[in-house]
Formats: structure tokens, sequence, C-alpha cells
């Protein structure tokens, strides 16, 4: 099975992702394509521009068409997607959306992971609030559009682990 993680940055994606990958020894987990990037050599701006985030996304259609099974990925090609949206407003992403969706279509398993109306995570101005935001409003609305199983997390981490825990045992029976 092929997991992936999405939400905006500081919503705790990252720490349920490892969460998950410990419990689940047979699979693999997949860093986000920042950091993989980054390892490579790949210099990001201070504050990620729209290349940065086209960058990341090709780099996770990539990562996800390659991928086997028993993979968790922190961070796919729908978030970048969001991201990519968010910061470039005029780029016409109509052909990247395309690729997404065709890229989306590998995963079994999409958790979403949203900002919750009483935020968990406190976010300062330097982690870009109102990007995280507007992010998070943008999977929202995309989320609905496909078909893949699909996950949406509240509350604690023990309580959002146990929520996919739950759903992978469901659909594996």
């Amino acid at each position: 099975m092929r997991i992936a993680f999405t939400g905006s940055h500081r919503v705790g994606k990252t720490t349920l992702a490892e969460e998950i990958a410990e419990s689940l020894s047979d699979y693999k987990f997949i860093n986000e394509p920042y950091l993989q990037l980054e390892e490579e050599g790949y210099l990001f701006s201070e504050i990620p521009t729209l290349d940065d985030y086209i960058e990341q996304f090709n780099f996770s259609v990539e990562q996800l068409q390659n991928s086997d099974d028993n993979v968790i990925f922190d961070r796919c090609p729908l978030d970048l997607l969001a991201y990519t949206y968010a910061v470039g407003k005029k780029k016409n992403i109509s052909s990247l959306y395309e690729e997404m969706t065709t890229a989306i279509a590998e995963i079994d398993l999409l958790v979403f992971v949203p900002i919750e109306k009483v935020d968990l995570i406190s976010c300062q101005e330097s982690d870009l609030p109102n990007l995280r935001h507007e992010v998070n409003y943008i999977l929202e609305d995309w989320i609905g559009d496909f078909s893949n199983e699909i996950l949406e997390v509240m509350g604690t981490l023990e309580e959002r682990k146990k929520q996919v825990l739950d759903k992978i045992t469901n659909i594996e029976k």
C-alpha cells in the first residue's frame, strides 16, 4: 500500500507520518521533497519561491511514479501543487493539475492533516501563517476531487495515529 500525508506546514503531518512509519516496520518512510532536494544540493530561497515549489512538485511526482508498495510519503504532489497555486496565482496550473491527478491515482490512502479549528500548533510570523492557511483552504477545496481512500485526521497525535492505523486495518481486510 502507498500512503501519502498531505497538509500545509506546521500541522503535525511529519510527526504523524513518522509515528505511522514506526508502527508499520515493513513500510519505507520517504522524507518530503524539500529535505531530499536540499540533501542533493538544491538551494532553496529563504522563503520558497514559485520555482522552488515547482521543483518539489516535479520531484514528488517522479518519486511517486517510481515507488514500490509499502511506502509512506511525507508530502505528495497534491500539497506541493497547492503551494504552487497559492504562491503563483497568475500561473496556469491546469497541466500540472492533470499531472498531479495522474500521480495521486497511485496512492492507496491519502491522509489529510488540516489546520484544526482550535489550532493545535502555534505558528510564528516567520512560519508564514497566511500561506499556511491559504494552502489549507486550497487542500480542503481540492481533496474531494479524488476517488482515493481519503482520511482526514483530527485531535492529538495519539488520536490521529489511531485513526490512521484503524483505516489501514480496514483497507487491508
